[in-house]
């Protein structure tokens, strides 16, 4: 139990921090939409604290702890993890309808420039991705958060 607590509290923090981070590299880029800048900096003096940073990991904790014990339980993550789940999904059709009927096509859900992925991950040129430049791109993404997902997907 304690090994999940702790494991929750530092996806919990490590989320808010990337979470911030990503916001403020440009916003939306296929994974979560973190707080504003003007959210996390609490006293408005138009710089962000290690403290701030802390207390917006601690304000996400709290808004997962709905039984207000301290601590979340498997219920209580299920819960925060399917209202992400939830938004994320809203946001891919806020992004990708683009005629705006309420489906996604297979148009629509198609890489916006499947060519980047396959030119970035084809190092040596040959018109080919072997095994190793397959996962050598894999692990870049990985490096990149969550961008893989929007540029088109690896792993699928």
């Amino acid at each position: 139990m304690k090994k999940i607590l702790l494991s929750s509290t530092i996806i919990i923090g490590l989320g808010a921090f990337g979470a911030s981070l990503a916001y403020a590299e440009g916003g939306q880029r296929g994974g979560p939409r973190g707080p504003s800048f003007e959210q996390i900096d609490a006293n408005g003096d138009g710089a962000l604290t290690m403290e701030e940073f802390q207390n917006q990991a601690s304000t996400k904790f709290s808004e997962s702890d709905t039984n207000g014990d301290g601590q979340l339980d498997v219920e209580e993550l299920t819960a925060a993890a399917d209202r992400e789940r939830g938004r994320m999904i809203e946001r891919l059709m806020e992004r990708k309808d683009t005629n705006g009927d309420g489906m996604l096509s297979q148009e629509e859900m198609a890489p916006r420039d499947p060519g980047r992925f396959f030119d970035k991950a084809d190092e040596d040129g040959n018109g080919e991705i072997s095994q190793a430049e397959w996962d050598a791109a894999k692990e870049k993404m990985r490096g990149h958060g969550r961008r893989g997902a929007q540029d088109g997907n690896a792993d699928n």
